[in-house]
């Protein structure tokens, strides 16, 4: 017995078997349409397309209601088909909009980032200018403390003047600022490695951002457009058909 010879009973029920069981989609059935008389004929029955609808869209189903207690006439239904094509479009339309709402917030995303990056650059530069300013500080300190001991060693009288006149004109506590300043270098380092450390973690999380945003954008069917067969001139498509 050949597959024409079975009954169309037999045939409705295997697509829907096929339908419950997940084996057979909505395009799957589209496609068997097209592919004779008998199939298109089998792939309109209510009950099959009443299986996808429960299967695709379960919180989505229209609760029965009777109209035994109203005087007017119950509302036309429409075919499964039909509606599981409105129900579908609804549902594109959602997942389009949740796509862009994913990608408004990838976008956010990244661009807090970025601003994050651009103030941990600012943070350490202002500390690098500070441990700049610490530092050279500290050496006209250290000039004036080993100048205040060479003092009382015996030196020629033209660089005796020269050390005096620099210890004469620092204001400072020499030993105490020197103290201080060697504190302010110390937490500038330290400041600057932990502003340097954000900055990597920082910069790796930028790029893991911008892979989701990537991953937020990418769309299958639209960016296949951009492959050289599917851009060819509608003429020619229509040759190689």
């Amino acid at each position: 017995m050949s597959a024409s010879d079975l009954p169309d009973e037999l045939w409705a029920r295997v697509l829907e078997l096929g339908a419950a069981s997940s084996a057979l989609g909505f395009r799957d059935l589209c496609s068997i349409a097209i592919a004779s008389r008998r199939l298109g004929r089998l792939s309109v029955y209510p009950a099959l397309w009443s299986k996808l609808l429960s299967r695709d869209f379960p919180s989505q189903s229209e609760p029965f209601t009777s109209s035994a207690s109203t005087s007017q006439p119950p509302p036309q239904r429409l075919h499964p088909k039909s509606l599981y094509k409105t129900k579908f479009e609804r549902h594109k339309v959602r997942m389009a909009e949740a796509r862009r709402r994913a990608v408004f917030e990838a976008e956010a995303r990244v661009l807090a980032s970025r601003r994050r990056l651009v103030e941990l650059e600012e943070s350490i530069r202002e500390e690098g200018e500070r441990m700049k300013t610490a530092a050279q500080e500290l050496d006209n300190l250290e000039r004036v403390r080993r100048a205040s001991v060479a003092l009382n060693v015996w030196q020629p009288q033209v660089v005796r003047g020269r050390q005096k006149q620099l210890v004469q004109q620092c204001t400072v506590p020499v030993d105490s600022r020197l103290s201080d300043l060697n504190m302010e270098l110390k937490v500038c380092k330290q400041q600057i490695a932990t502003y340097k450390n954000a900055y990597s973690k920082e910069k790796h999380k930028l790029n893991d951002c911008e892979e989701a945003l990537k991953r937020a954008k990418y769309h299958p069917l639209q960016d296949s457009h951009t492959s050289g067969t599917i851009n060819e001139p509608r003429a020619k498509r229509k040759k190689l058909k």
